[in-house]
């Protein structure tokens, strides 16, 4: 997977090696060389390109280095901050995974949890540790954490944590580090806010961007269901009595919808649980193991669980409300498909929708592919279908009709005909050569 000119600590490749990974994806092979070089790194990539191993083993790789230089006191070299407890865990899963031959501690820290299950991890004293911003600016408040060692820092998801809000918090943290260290940034999008703020740590970054998108992975088939919004649930039920089904991730957008889809998936006596931010941490982790475990074969989920979640073998995702955001529509996809995986991405649409569905479809450049064989259709879709079909055809014989017209039309020659007129005006008239005005 990892060039041999790359030099990786032999424990790391071992552990790649034991993944079964067969190729570095482009994300690992423009930024591992550039963070083992020491220089600061703008990484700009979609969720589900590889990009937290882009920086977990070069990361590893210089940690091991120096750790037969290091006293008996192991201080936190390097910091990574995360927008939620899913893709804080999985990062920490990850450097385990990859450090797993190396004496390197990781430990993991996040709300929604008792704190003293935190103060108990930093107890290990870790040499990584992964963090979500607001649990972490709660140890430091407490005095429970020393950051003065830091000498790598890594911004993952930067654009998700815009959007909930944490850059704040962020910039709070950051006030607090050492001013020597390699700072590492990552966003699957570039808004104006993250800009400023990777401006403002960053110094003099090598910039890495992977145009490709998931949703273009050949391995991923999208589909767009036209249903209204009252047939959903019972479309999603109808789906789910296909075998094929077997391991699916409900997408909704509220909390309390997705505790009353729940709840007809249960009575229709399918395994299934949900995640969102009402439940707590512990609930949340054992609702991912059963799934992840294939114990229950329908998880349902917020945009809480969009970013983070890694399922092997995840047959389809399910969309039944199309997101407001397009890019939250890559995120939730990019579930399936993944490692060179097949998956299918099925999108439930009502009329209000389809303004969104437009959105989505701009952003890939294609269209889905509609299926109109269920029991649920959208009733007006092939009236709609059929009067745009015939407008455009009426447009197109508009068109025909004007050019004909414009092709076998003679000039005027008006400047006879104003002669003719002024020569036929009677005296005394009101003509323009009279002068009776």
């Amino acid at each position: 997977m990892l060039s041999k000119n790359l030099n990786i600590n032999s424990a790391i490749l071992k552990a790649v090696e034991g993944q079964n990974y067969k190729k570095a994806t482009p994300i690992q092979e423009k930024a591992i060389p550039i963070v083992l070089s020491g220089r600061d790194l703008l990484g700009c990539a979609q969720t589900g390109t590889g990009k937290t191993a882009a920086f977990a083993i070069p990361i590893l790789h210089l940690l091991s280095k120096e750790s037969a230089d290091r006293e008996a006191y192991h201080p936190i070299r390097t910091l990574v901050l995360a927008p939620t407890r899913e893709l804080a865990i999985q990062i920490g899963e990850s450097f385990k995974t990859y450090g797993q031959y190396l004496e390197v501690q990781i430990s993991v820290v996040y709300g929604g949890v008792p704190i003293n299950r935190n103060i108990k991890a930093l107890k290990r004293e870790p040499s990584i540790l992964v963090a979500t911003p607001g649990r972490l600016l709660d140890l430091i408040a407490e005095g429970m954490i020393d950051l003065g060692s830091i000498e790598f820092l890594v911004l993952d998801e930067a654009d998700r944590m815009l959007d909930l809000g944490m850059i704040q918090d962020v910039k709070a943290i950051l006030a607090s580090l050492p001013e020597v260290r390699q700072n590492m940034l990552f966003s699957a999008t570039m808004p104006n806010e993250i800009s400023k703020l990777a401006n403002s740590f960053l110094k003099n970054p090598a910039r890495v961007e992977v145009k490709g998108k998931p949703s273009r992975k050949t391995g991923i088939k999208q589909q767009v269901y036209y249903v209204d919004e009252p047939d959903k649930t019972d479309l999603l039920l109808h789906l789910l009595q296909d075998q094929s089904f077997n391991s699916v991730l409900v997408f909704v957008r509220t909390k309390k919808k997705a505790d009353q889809v729940l709840k007809m998936i249960q009575a229709a006596n399918i395994s299934a649980s949900t995640i969102h931010g009402d439940k707590n941490q512990t609930e949340r982790l054992e609702a991912l193991s059963l799934f992840k475990n294939k114990e229950i074969r329908v998880l349902g989920a917020t945009d809480i669980a969009a970013r983070g979640i890694d399922i092997e073998n995840l047959s389809h995702v399910v969309n039944m409300d199309i997101p407001a955001v397009p890019e939250n529509y890559i995120h939730r996809i990019g579930r399936t498909g993944r490692a060179g995986m097949s998956g299918t991405a099925i999108s439930f649409c009502n009329n209000q929708e389809m303004p969104r569905l437009k959105a989505i479809e701009k952003l890939q450049g294609k269209e889905m592919a509609c299926v109109e064989n269920h029991p649920y259709l959208l009733f007006n879709i092939a009236i709609q279908q059929s009067r745009e079909k015939y407008r455009e055809k009426s447009k197109s014989k508009g068109n025909q009709k004007r050019k004909n017209e414009k092709a076998n039309h003679k000039p005027r020659n008006f400047g006879k005909s104003r002669a003719k007129n002024q020569q036929t005006k009677k005296p005394g008239g009101r003509g323009k050569n009279t002068g009776n005005r």
